[in-house]
């Protein structure tokens, strides 16, 4: 007869090898009572079930069965029926779980709708922004020409600054954008992980086609007063000595070394005194600016209709007018909620949180905590101007209005 201790861990090895069966159907009981019905199985009875699937003779009544407890292995099948327990026992744990917090409603969309990691987000102290960098070689798209080596090193080197609370797949999409801007280039695929390191797969510049001009369009050049500050994509209207003409800015470039602010559309550099992205003396990374021309005598290109083309063509000098844009709401509303000494912010609810699980309505945010909730993203979208009968659950995220310590006090206590 074996020793004590050799029976205890032969019980334990048979107890491992008998439960596993048992722990995946108990952790599949849990997992999929939670998620179609919200209720959670007993655990004695998940634990017996297991115990009575491994095999063992009259299943939890072994434990009292006189021909197996003064049997002379009754120590390691003891043993095996406690490791079976608790291996059943645990694996349901971790399947109600799961199936409390598996969304409802599962996309392919809503697992790209993720954000980068919060140390990532942290890593630029008192600024809301991101730096995404490329990892790896930049690869050549399939169907098209091989990059230059001189591109495919500089997109290679090259980093950008975004928002920090982007969505991984809106950060992908907008340094495509911002690489077929700067780039030139012909497509773009991005892929972004968690932890901000981007694999760009690249096609080289169309040659004889021109991406800025939209169908039906045709690019015309004139010499022209530039003025200042003008960017490509603004509305101007050229004014000749027989026809005021409207259309898009395409490029334009002021004569002299100081043509323009930040990088030249045509590709024939700026004066600025750092490039876009660099870092300055401190270290601080400087925020992105649009290239903008710095007013003067130069040249100017805009996308306008075949019609409205021939008038260009024939003027030797015209006038710009830029038109305006239009009043951006958003932003007088932000100013007056600064007046006001409010402030806006977004504060991610806490699991088991004082608003986890809660209705707006009895949260009582606006006597609790002082703010005003103005919109919920959740996993379902936003709900803007929330209802009192709105729930609110961990993970989703609340838009508050109030003043400084008010929405401090209130992240503080959600979080």
């Amino acid at each position: 007869m074996a020793s004590f201790p050799v029976q205890v861990l032969f019980g334990i090895y048979l107890g491992i090898l008998t439960g596993i069966i048992p722990g995946l159907v108990a952790w599949a009981l849990g997992f999929l009572f939670k998620y179609f019905t919200g209720v959670t199985i007993p655990g004695f009875g998940v634990v017996a079930l297991g115990v009575a699937l491994a095999g063992i003779n009259g299943g939890l009544l072994a434990l009292a069965d006189p021909t197996i407890t003064d049997s002379a292995n009754a120590v390691t099948i003891t043993t095996g029926i406690i490791v079976v327990l608790m291996i059943s026992l645990y694996a349901h744990s971790r399947g109600d779980t799961m199936g409390a917090t598996f969304p409802k409603r599962l996309s392919f969309k809503q697992l790209r709708e993720r954000t980068l990691a919060a140390d990532v987000r942290g890593a630029l102290a008192g600024r809301d922004e991101v730096r995404i960098r490329v990892v790896g070689d930049v690869a050549d798209m399939e169907g098209y020409p091989p990059l230059p080596d001189e591109l495919r090193a500089t997109v290679r080197d090259s980093e950008w600054t975004f928002p920090a609370d982007l969505r991984i797949s809106e950060l992908e999409a907008r340094l495509a954008e911002r690489l077929k801007t700067e780039h030139d280039l012909g497509d773009v695929s991005v892929a972004i992980d968690e932890r901000g390191r981007a694999s760009v797969v690249a096609a080289p510049p169309f040659s004889g086609l021109s991406k800025r001009i939209p169908d039906g369009k045709h690019a015309v050049s004139v010499d022209a007063l530039v003025p200042t500050g003008l960017a490509r994509g603004d509305e101007v209207t050229l004014i000749t000595a027989d026809a005021q003409v409207r259309g898009t800015v395409v490029s334009a470039k002021t004569r002299g070394a100081s043509a323009e602010k930040g990088p030249d559309p045509e590709g024939g550099g700026g004066s600025d005194d750092s490039e876009d992205g660099e870092d300055d003396d401190e270290g601080v990374p400087q925020p992105v600016r649009a290239p903008t021309t710095t007013g003067g005598e130069g040249r100017i290109t805009v996308a306008v209709t075949r019609t409205d083309a021939d008038p260009l063509l024939r003027a030797d000098h015209a006038r710009v007018v830029v038109e305006s844009r239009g009043v951006r709401r958003e932003y007088e509303l932000v100013s007056l909620l600064r007046r006001a000494g409010r402030r806006f912010a977004r504060v991610t609810v806490g699991a088991d949180g004082p608003l986890d699980g809660r209705t707006v309505g009895t949260a009582d945010l606006r006597e609790t905590y002082g703010v005003a909730p103005m919109a919920v993203r959740g996993a379902s979208g936003w709900s803007l101007v929330p209802r009192g009968e709105t729930t609110l659950t961990a993970g989703d995220e609340v838009f508050a209005v109030g003043t400084r310590e008010q929405l401090d006090a209130f992240s503080e206590a959600v979080r």
